[in-house]
């Protein structure tokens, strides 16, 4: 069983050397294929749903988005007057994300890359994490979500994979299967028992499925 550390050092390790250019393509406005296509559609619904958890005006609120990837929910956050930091485990999606950002909002965006969880990054008023944990196990998201509680003043909100018939056959299959090349293996949880492992209360707020994009978002306060 893969420790926390390992797992996050092959997620950063994936899309800094494998997937880069896949994951700017499918952020990006370009045309990209019908399968990526529902993806991309499921991963704008799941944003725009995680955003709709927090105020529209969020002048005077520091929020960490963890696991930022390119940069979007940085962008809208910033967008709303949120003082922004921006972290990711990825370099070089953090290069993308800066590229990215709109000149005018620069000194609201933090980008730094590193581990979401390290107590370095300071105190929020919320925190972000959209499909940056759907790789660890139970206890590995309970720590986490335990380490942010302690540093976030109202509320987190996160993803991820539920125990769905289709994502457990995959990920039996993947287990099975192994490939060195393959992005890391989801998890798929079980909100309910994901729960026992967080401190605090943990709430249910919706599913997006979109085509091969499945995500469950939840939301923790203490």
């Amino acid at each position: 069983m893969p420790t926390y550390g390992e797992t996050r050092d092959r997620v950063g390790t994936y899309f800094d050397r494998t997937a880069t250019q896949t994951w700017e393509r499918l952020t990006s406005h370009e045309k990209v294929s019908r399968i990526r296509e529902t993806v991309r559609k499921g991963r704008d619904r799941m944003r725009a749903l995680m955003l709709s958890r927090l105020p529209q005006d969020l002048r005077g609120a520091r929020v960490l988005d963890a696991g930022c990837g390119t940069g979007a929910m940085a962008s809208e956050l910033a967008l709303r007057g949120a003082q922004v930091t921006a972290v990711d485990i990825s370099p070089q999606l953090i290069e993308i994300a800066k590229r990215r950002l709109h000149p005018a909002l620069t000194d609201q965006v933090d980008f730094l890359a590193g581990d979401m969880s390290d107590t370095a990054l300071g105190r929020f008023d919320f925190a972000l994490a959209m499909d940056s944990l759907i790789y660890y196990r139970d206890a590995d998201i309970g720590r986490v979500i335990g380490n942010l509680s302690s540093r976030t003043a109202q509320s987190i909100v996160f993803t991820v994979a539920p125990r769905t018939p289709l994502l457990m056959a995959m990920w039996h299959a993947g287990k099975l299967f192994p490939r060195s090349d393959r992005s890391p293996t989801m998890v798929p949880h079980d909100a309910t028992r994901l729960a026992r492992h967080c401190p605090g209360t943990v709430t249910k707020i919706g599913r997006i499925t979109s085509g091969f994009y499945i995500s469950e978002c939840l939301e923790h306060r203490s």
